[in-house]
Formats: C-alpha cells, structure tokens, sequence
C-alpha cells in the first residue's frame, strides 16, 4: 500500500445492521414518494387515507413537493452513501433532515393533513443517522 493511500478502520457487524435498517427504512421513503406522485389519490387510498388527508397531500404547493423530496431522496441517498462506507452520509443526512422538519414546520403551520407523531418520529430518526454517521466517520468506518 503507498504511503498516500487512505486507511481506514474495518466495520463492525452492528455497523452493517444499522446501515441496512437505514437503507430498508429511506427506500421505503423513496417507494412512498414515487407511488404517491405517480399513483397519487389510488395510492393515498390504499395506504387507507382518509379523504381529508388526501386533499391536504394532494394540495401541497410545489414549493413543499421541493422540500419532501430533499427529505426523501436526501435520506436515500445518505443511506446508500453509508453502505458504501462514505463520509458524505452524513451531510446527505443533514440535507434530509432540513427537508423533514420543513415538512413538519408546513404541518404544523397548514393542521389538517393528520398526527405529526409520524413526522417527529422521521426527524428523530434523521438525526440519529446524522449521530451515526458522524460517529462512524470519527471512529475512521467511512472514509
């Protein structure tokens, strides 16, 4: 190995569980994000939406579709990002969560389009995939 190429420490097994469960968890958001602007009310009604829920998502300004989208496809990416040891995860996950609590701010300001239990529960999970990341690229697992 030369001298300038990079180092760096080997993964413990948890470490794969995590990224695994955080790669299953954003492609489902992924999944969730493209039947709904491609299946729109069908979709929304086999997820069991009530119709008041369905005219909230389905008025959303374009502005807000720009912000869900940087939620979804932010944590995608940071999950793939992860899997491939990258330290670049993080600051995808830190992208995402401003998209999360962008649509929890939106839902917050606009009530109506259900709990925001759900939503938190998102955020939270972004942050401590940001912690993770973070972590892992001190302890030298993403390079």
């Amino acid at each position: 190995m030369s001298e300038t190429a990079e180092t760096r420490a080997a993964a413990p097994w948890w470490f794969w569980v995590v990224a695994v469960i955080a790669l299953l968890w954003n492609a489902f958001g992924g999944y969730d994000y493209t039947m709904s602007h491609l299946q729109g009310d069908a979709y929304f009604r086999q997820m069991r939406m009530t119709d008041a829920q369905i005219a909230y998502l389905t008025a959303y300004p374009s502005w807000m579709h720009a912000v869900w989208a940087i939620g979804v496809w932010g944590s995608v990416l940071g999950s793939i990002l992860l899997v491939l040891r990258s330290r670049w995860a993080f600051h995808a996950f830190a992208v995402s969560v401003l998209g999360a609590i962008g649509n929890l701010g939106y839902l917050l300001m606009n009530p109506g389009g259900g709990d925001i239990v759900f939503p938190v529960i998102i955020i939270a999970i972004c942050v401590a995939l940001i912690g993770f990341s973070w972590a892992m690229t001190k302890r030298g697992v993403l390079r």
